[in-house]
């Protein structure tokens, strides 16, 4: 928070005291007198790194989170394709090279399209970090819990839970995970052990004192302002790898959601356009199609399922990100559109 300027300090006690300062003194008062303005300017400076680096991670979470809420709510039109195929096969879980992906689930799928769309309906007037929130916990299982709050009549709003505040600066103040919410309690303890030291050596205690006492307590605001920089630095580098990890993960997962549109492109033409209902009537190219785009659903799927965030068993702890998961579901992506001669 800003700390107040400490201007005509000297003054300002020997009025109070009523007792006339020496060289010394007004040495010791002038250096603190510097001393505390450079510790404020360096506070200030730290403060809106911070911010800045806030902001930053907020963003690349909100678009991560916006952009898996998109990809599962559309698996409604999907399933909705599916349906009209008649005499269709089971379609077995595809399982290769240590990869896995889910067998196709009409029925979940469905749930967690709609779940979606009613989390995505109640972006609009969220605050900053709810989307991110959701990716934080897994975007899937959001979605899952939000068919089932709105089916009880349950607000929504209860849902998301603190991740409305700030969902990415409170994956730093460990606390649960709101579950399916997203909702990540703010990390204010933190953050307000990293501001605050200062203002609080620094507001109205210097008043009345000497010129030997000043110095000490501009030592101490000093000292307060370096640990506060030292927490700043350590949140900041967390922030900057969530931040990292959020946009190489958004990426990985646009290039996936690429292939699987233009193969749905195709399965649409096929049913909608062309009139094939018949699984039977299916040529061996149009029936690979739909398996392909099946596959392609399933591992969308997994992959909106990753939490990027995993709580801290200490609260006085960070969170974790979830970089191991992440990687292995980018791999694995890599390693299916290998298998289906994409680029990945």
């Amino acid at each position: 928070m800003p700390l107040p300027l400490i201007l005509g300090i000297g003054a300002a006690i020997a009025g109070a005291t009523g007792i006339g300062m020496g060289v010394h003194g007004a040495v010791q008062m002038k250096d603190a007198k510097d001393t505390m303005e450079e510790a404020q300017a360096r506070q200030k400076k730290n403060e809106q790194r911070l911010e800045r680096t806030n902001k930053k991670a907020i963003k690349s979470m909100d678009i991560l989170g916006q952009k898996e809420l998109t990809i599962l709510n559309g698996f409604q039109e999907f399933s909705d394709v599916m349906a009209k195929i008649q005499n269709k096969p089971t379609f077995a879980a595809y399982e290769k090279n240590g990869v896995k992906v889910p067998s196709y689930d009409g029925e979940t799928l469905q749930q967690v399209s709609v779940g979606a769309g009613v989390l995505l309906g109640g972006l609009g007037g969220a605050a900053l970090g709810t989307a991110g929130g959701f990716a934080a916990a897994g975007a899937t299982t959001a979605a899952v819990m939000a068919l089932g709050t709105a089916s009880t009549g349950t607000a929504i709003a209860s849902l998301s839970g603190a991740a409305a505040t700030n969902a990415t600066l409170a994956a730093l103040g460990g606390g649960a995970l709101a579950a399916g919410g997203g909702g990540m309690a703010l990390g204010s303890a933190v953050l307000g052990a990293a501001t605050l030291g200062v203002g609080l050596l620094v507001g109205g205690v210097i008043f009345g004192v000497t010129g030997s006492k000043i110095s000490d307590q501009a030592y101490d605001a000093w000292g307060q302002m370096r640990r506060n920089e030292e927490k700043i630095n350590e949140i900041c580098a967390y922030l900057n790898r969530l931040h990292t990890t959020a946009t190489e993960y958004t990426a990985s997962l646009s290039t996936a959601h690429a292939v699987y549109c233009r193969y749905f492109d195709n399965l649409k033409n096929i049913v909608n356009t062309l009139g094939k209902t018949d699984w039977l009537t299916f040529t061996e190219e149009e029936k690979q199609c739909v398996r392909n785009t099946v596959l392609l659903v399933g591992l969308l799927y997994n992959m909106c399922k990753v939490e990027l965030v995993l709580k801290s068993e200490n609260e006085d702890e960070m969170n974790t990100i979830n970089t191991e998961a992440v990687q292995k579901a980018k791999d694995d992506t890599n390693a299916v559109l290998h298998d289906l001669g994409e680029a990945a």
